[in-house]
């Protein structure tokens, strides 16, 4: 009898003095991130799927397709649809698929995986995601390479949940670097108009809200460094001031925010998703990246306590 495997397969734990984090073989997710003992992202058990998606690695696209159909140089593509509710395809190829362990040291973790052609995904890509901890906290790094022989788009998200310590989240202020929403339908979160500025509460975090009452699932975009910074800083922080800071690249512009009535053990919850382009993309083209024949692209975001 061979021991049982966890649904997210091996457990990858990485420290760094006081802080630690537990990375998944499937979907190379987030699964642990903590400082002291104190946690700063939600966790959830080894043996069950990621609610929510939470930690999720979204390539080659963030978000939705529409009815998964999408244009590829004139080539009409259908994508599963892995959101049936709404008929739609979520949030890339790779969140169920075991990644390959590329290097685990006791600070650091690099796992890969390939994204192979296939019905609705013509150009093979390699993608790869590195964790790594150190005194300013969590620094995740992303590449992504064409290994096919056509340029193809593409978009990078990730879906954590980060959280302020032990504090309840509806207690928690939520401050995001945007100048923009998206306009969805009520029915499929799909876009119906381009983006608008931020005009009321309902929308504008810029000067920090409080999420007691806040329901979003709701795209972002203009997400921009501040004057005089080189990153994109959201944050969300306790009543005493203390929290934890989601930055990233300039190139991550936009940020889905959604609050989840019932994460597991955990009641209300909160995940701030950092994309490279906003939902339905492939269709839009809004914000899309473009690779050549092996060329390959980088990008970086983090979680820092403060």
């Amino acid at each position: 009898m061979h021991e049982p495997v966890p649904a997210t397969g091996r457990q990858f734990e990485i420290t760094s003095g006081a802080a630690r984090a537990v990375v998944t073989e499937v979907g190379a997710a987030l699964r642990v991130f903590e400082v002291d003992g104190v946690p700063y992202a939600e966790s959830f058990d080894a043996d069950r799927l990621p609610p929510g998606g939470a930690g999720g690695v979204l390539v080659p696209w963030p978000n939705r397709v529409a009815g998964g159909r999408w244009l590829f140089d004139g080539e009409p593509q259908q994508l599963a649809l892995t959101e049936p509710a709404r008929q739609n395809a979520i949030h890339g190829l790779l969140r169920h698929t075991a990644w390959t362990l590329v290097e685990h040291a006791e600070s650091t973790v690099v796992l890969h995986a390939m994204v192979p052609a296939q019905p609705g995904w013509p150009v093979p890509l390699l993608t790869s995601i590195g964790y790594a901890l150190d005194e300013d906290g969590l620094t995740v790094t992303h590449t992504v390479e064409n290994l096919g022989a056509r340029a193809v788009p593409f978009g990078v998200g990730v879906h954590p949940y980060p959280r302020a310590g032990n504090a309840e989240t509806d207690d928690c202020t939520l401050r995001l670097a945007a100048a923009t929403v998206l306009p969805v339908d009520a029915d499929r979160l799909l876009p119906v108009r381009p983006p608008r500025g931020l005009q009321g509460d309902e929308v504008d975090f810029r000067t920090g809200r409080r999420l007691a009452g806040v329901l979003l699932d709701t795209a972002f975009g203009g997400a921009t460094p501040a004057p005089g910074d080189d990153l994109v800083r959201h944050s969300l922080t306790d009543p005493n001031g203390r929290g934890v800071q989601l930055w990233a690249d300039p190139v991550f512009k936009w940020v889905q925010v959604y609050t989840a009535g019932e994460f597991p053990g955990r009641g209300r919850a909160i995940a701030l998703e950092p994309m490279t382009c906003p939902p339905d993309a492939l269709n839009s083209g809004v914000d899309l990246l473009v690779l050549q024949p092996g060329e390959d692209w980088i990008g970086h975001w983090g979680l820092k306590p403060f």
